[in-house]
């Protein structure tokens, strides 16, 4: 009985599916595609050598996805929904963009950026205010969602149709391209041999993790996403704590900008960040978190993104064509969808026990 107990809090434990999601696509790719996992040292002349391949680009290429889903996880932790987090990053990127230009985006970024790295704004100046952009993003969202008590679809809805308008805005209505080589660090860099994305991702981990876990910030998150109106009168200012979530995630998302902006070296109002709440809201759902709120985990929640991004690399190595790869992702959703469904977890539940039961009678 005590064995039977132990595997069922296994398999209750909101990191057991997205770990199995995981391993068996790295079994799927050790039978078909066996390359997958070649590791290799790159000799490169502006970073130094470091590890490449498809395991170091699953971390690092996926980098702004795991950062959009620990802020996404608080957000739904709190029975709410952040459906701009690709905006912000569009503006994130935008923003860092328009600082590098000297001309501030009224024109293209002239061949003195190209041939010079020169800039009118400091390095540190241009990260401040990438942050910011995403610090307000979030802030207008909490506002919108604890004070005027907009659902938070609704709310949300409005800067996700804006933001990339905001971005264009931004930009001029164009796409930048950024020939900036300090900034090509955070995205392109390494430390150590691994990128400098893996570290920024691990460092935010960390810092909201402690937040949550260390502080009672978490147990607030968990109380209003299970009963705000239970919450508040507690003596919890629930409007507070759904505020901070917003702009936690207002800040993952503009760090994620950072990142996106830096890697692909341009800013694009349109396309940067194209999707990727959706892809953020499958990485907490598949984390365990359930989207009418309650109790979380950031770190299943990191998880259920590595898988996200695991899958993408897998079918790009495989050869599917890039166009194919939302349909792709809508088995995945299925699978996801029927695996957390209270049905499968009964059926699983009643196999496992009908199978200790059998071996039960037979000792």
């Amino acid at each position: 009985m005590k064995q039977m107990s132990f595997l069922r809090r296994i398999r209750d434990s909101r990191l057991f599916w997205p770990l199995v999601a995981w391993i068996v696509i790295l079994i799927f790719n050790a039978i078909f595609e066996p390359s997958f996992f070649k590791l290799g040292i790159l000799k490169d002349p502006v970073y130094g050598n470091h590890l490449y391949g498809n395991l170091i680009d699953i971390f690092n290429n996926g980098a702004p996805l795991i950062l959009v889903s620990i802020g996404m996880t608080l957000v739904i932790a709190t029975g709410g929904i952040d459906l701009s987090v690709g905006a912000v990053i569009a503006i994130s990127a935008a923003m860092g963009t328009v600082l590098i230009n000297p001309a501030l985006g009224q024109k293209l970024i002239s061949n003195e950026i190209l041939t010079r790295n020169a800039t009118n704004t400091p390095l540190p100046i241009i990260i401040l205010a990438d942050v910011a952009a995403g610090t307000l993003c979030g802030l207008w969202n909490g506002l919108l969602v604890s004070r005027a008590r907009i659902q938070p679809m609704v709310a949300t809805l409005i800067l996700m149709v804006a933001g990339r308008g905001v971005a264009q805005l931004i930009t001029g209505g164009q796409i930048m391209t950024i020939y900036y080589t300090p900034y090509f660090w955070f995205g392109n860099g390494y430390i150590l041999g691994l990128p400098v994305s893996i570290y920024i991702v691990a460092l935010v981990f960390i810092l909201v993790w402690l937040l949550v876990r260390k502080t009672a910030i978490g147990l607030f998150i968990e109380s209003v996403g299970t009963n705000a109106r239970a919450t508040y009168y507690s003596g919890i200012n629930e409007q507070n704590v759904k505020l901070l979530a917003y702009v936690v995630c207002g800040i993952c998302g503009a760090i994620a900008g950072l990142i996106f902006s830096s890697y692909v070296h341009s800013a694009d109002g349109n396309n940067n960040g194209l999707y990727y709440e959706l892809d953020a809201i499958l990485a907490v759902v598949m984390g365990g978190t359930l989207m009418s709120g309650g109790r979380f985990s950031i770190f299943a929640s990191v998880i259920g993104a590595v898988v996200i991004w695991t899958f993408t690399v897998t079918v790009y190595t495989l050869g599917v064509p890039a166009n194919a790869l939302l349909a792709a992702k809508a088995v995945l959703v299925l699978v996801v969808i029927l695996l957390y469904s209270d049905y499968t977890r009964r059926l699983i539940n009643r196999l496992f026990e009908r199978r200790g039961s059998r071996h039960g009678t037979a000792n």
